[in-house]
């Protein structure tokens, strides 16, 4: 099953983002994640045979499968069959950092610095995409909502 990637959200008064990577502003090295991402559904027995790094997270009290490649997390759909995750996409990482742990500092860069007051819970939710997409507006980057490698250096991360 493969999930749009053209739906925008609007929180408000926030900035309002879009998961259509197509555009010039995500050309170069750094959108290509996010450029060439389709979401793959295979079981557990095609996760572990294909993917030479796997690791679990909890998320809303499930482990949830998410496999390393080029620079990047991605979710292992299909893992299993019933797990739940909110993002559906590539998470930049960093210092061999777990996807959660990313997503947990960068949530705390953000409170810190007043986009974010949600719990830092390296849960990649509505709120956090929000809150990093306000930070991408303010500081001239390209508007993903997402972890991406120009959000984390110019959070000071990595």
């Amino acid at each position: 099953m493969n999930r749009s990637r053209s739906t925008a959200f609007w929180s408000g008064t926030r900035a309002g983002f879009t998961h259509n990577w197509k555009g010039t502003a995500f050309q170069g090295r750094q959108y290509g994640a996010f450029r060439n991402y389709q979401s793959q559904w295979h079981d557990s027995g095609w996760w572990r045979h294909n993917c030479d790094r796997i690791i679990f997270v909890t998320v809303y009290s499930q482990p949830f499968p998410f496999f390393f490649d080029s620079g990047y997390w991605y979710p292992c759909w299909g893992y299993y069959p019933d797990s739940y995750y909110p993002y559906d996409g590539p998470i930049y990482g960093y210092n061999d950092l777990s996807p959660d742990q990313v997503i947990a500092n960068v949530q705390t860069q953000l409170y810190n610095e007043g986009y974010y007051n949600g719990p830092i819970d390296g849960i990649l939710g509505q709120d956090t995409q929000a809150a990093i997409a306000d930070y991408q507006v303010d500081h001239g980057l390209s508007v993903t909502a997402a972890i991406d490698e120009p959000t984390v250096a110019s959070l000071g991360l990595g």
